[in-house]
């Protein structure tokens, strides 16, 4: 088999992972209905919370979070023999996140990436992906908008990357920063208008 194939296959299987939109299939199994009517309409665990569910919110952030980078490891390890394992992870997890962006099952209607992303940047590159999420709980703690801490800690990755891995990851993780601001160009809007919503640390006394 070609390495061409091999790379193709990668992305299959990585879109197909990624597409499983486990926001909504925990939900439903719940009893709790449609996660897109509730909320943002997000398919991502941000929304999941929502319903008042922190065990499916949590269920939810690790399998997002897990389907990408199990696509790449995946990747990997069928395809190392051939000396394009790096290669083939890379594309694989890439794909995932798209998956999870625009599954084909919703109408390539989906979720914004940012635990998948999180997730592939751990299982291709793990000293990136660990600054990465140190940088979202960093920017969250200080300022509480999750948006402006995946979109600062993406936009990172690549430079982390810089000084931990070879240009080929940081073209691909470059890409991914680029999708993820473009995935949530409303929520920076709203930053800039000072109408985003914080994250909320405790419930206010009553």
């Amino acid at each position: 088999m070609s390495d061409t194939t091999l790379l193709i296959l990668s992305g299959v299987l990585g879109y197909l992972l990624g597409s499983v939109p486990f926001g909504i299939v925990f939900t439903r199994l719940a009893g709790l209905g449609d996660i897109r009517k509730i909320g943002s309409g997000n398919i991502g665990a941000t929304n999941v919370l929502r319903t008042g569910r922190k065990d499916l919110a949590l269920m939810t952030l690790l399998c997002d979070s897990g389907k990408a980078a199990l696509a790449a490891e995946i990747a990997y390890f069928c395809v190392d023999s051939e000396g394009i394992g790096d290669l083939a992870a890379l594309i694989a997890g890439t794909m995932g996140v798209l998956g999870h962006n625009f599954p084909v099952w919703l109408k390539f209607k989906g979720g914004k990436g940012v635990a998948a992303t999180l997730g592939m940047l751990l299982a291709t590159c793990w000293q990136v992906g660990v600054l990465a999420c140190l940088t979202w709980l960093i920017m969250a703690l200080l300022f509480r908008y999750s948006s402006l801490s995946a979109l600062t800690a993406l936009i990172l990755a690549p430079v982390y990357a810089y000084f931990f891995a070879t240009p080929e990851y940081i073209y691909f993780y470059a890409f991914l920063a680029l999708l993820s601001v473009i995935r949530h160009r409303a929520n920076i809007v709203r930053l800039l208008h000072g109408e985003e919503s914080k994250i909320k640390l405790k419930k206010k006394a009553e």
